[in-house]
């Protein structure tokens, strides 16, 4: 009986074996890169606003302790967002007449609320609470960065999960003395682990990695 296949064939089958698993792999190493870089996550990409509100000019050289604004950051699930009212508590005094701030004053008058754009927005199947955060010692810059030193602001993190469960495994590593949790400028000390120790059974902290912890 005549040979059907060349004596090649088994060659070119493992060759195109082959390169299909690399090419599988390529795409699955492409997919990864994609969703882990700036145009899925917008890290590190300041977001359009109504008003080009800068806390490198607020907190870092006027000194506005966060809660000013985000006035129930330790006591509810959410930060909350300033009224209108609270930035011309100010701006009634000074740059009243900037025409950056006609927004604000255009607020102020209509009593219409300024509609932001949110930068570390979760997706609704995920349930974070800022106040349990805070009062076991976790502070605003771990998650949101050197907020006093952007001008717009942006995404330093990813929010991803696995972002969240490398805290929530080991939070040692990241808790704070409580009366820093609110420098912006706080740099964790070379002794972080034997601190971070001290604080975990000091404010209870609980490592919570089930599911129901953050998907209700």
């Amino acid at each position: 009986m005549a040979q059907i296949f060349h004596r090649s064939s088994n060659s070119l089958a493992r060759i195109s074996i082959a390169a299909v698993l690399v090419m599988l792999g390529g795409v699955l190493w492409a997919a990864y890169e994609i969703n882990a870089g700036s145009f899925i996550t917008q890290v590190d990409v300041a977001r359009d606003q109504p008003v080009p509100f800068s806390h490198k000019h607020h907190v870092g050289d006027d000194g506005i302790d966060c809660r000013y604004c985000h006035t129930s950051v330790e006591t509810s699930s959410f930060a909350g967002l300033p009224p209108t009212e609270t930035c011309m508590s100010c701006h009634t005094h000074i740059w009243a007449n900037a025409d950056v701030l006609e927004p604000v004053r255009a607020s102020f008058l209509t009593g219409k609320s300024l509609e932001w754009t949110r930068v570390h927005d979760l997706p609704d199947f995920v349930y974070f609470d800022h106040s349990i955060h805070v009062n076991k010692g976790i502070g605003c810059s771990s998650c949101h960065g050197r907020v006093d030193q952007m001008p717009l602001m942006y995404k330093v993190n990813t929010l991803y999960m696995q972002w969240c469960v490398e805290c929530h495994r080991d939070p040692a590593r990241f808790v704070r003395p409580r009366d820093q949790l609110f420098n912006s400028a706080y740099q964790y000390p070379d002794g972080q682990l034997e601190l971070g120790a001290r604080l975990v059974k000091e404010y209870k902290i609980q490592s919570l990695t089930d599911c129901v912890t953050c998907h209700r």
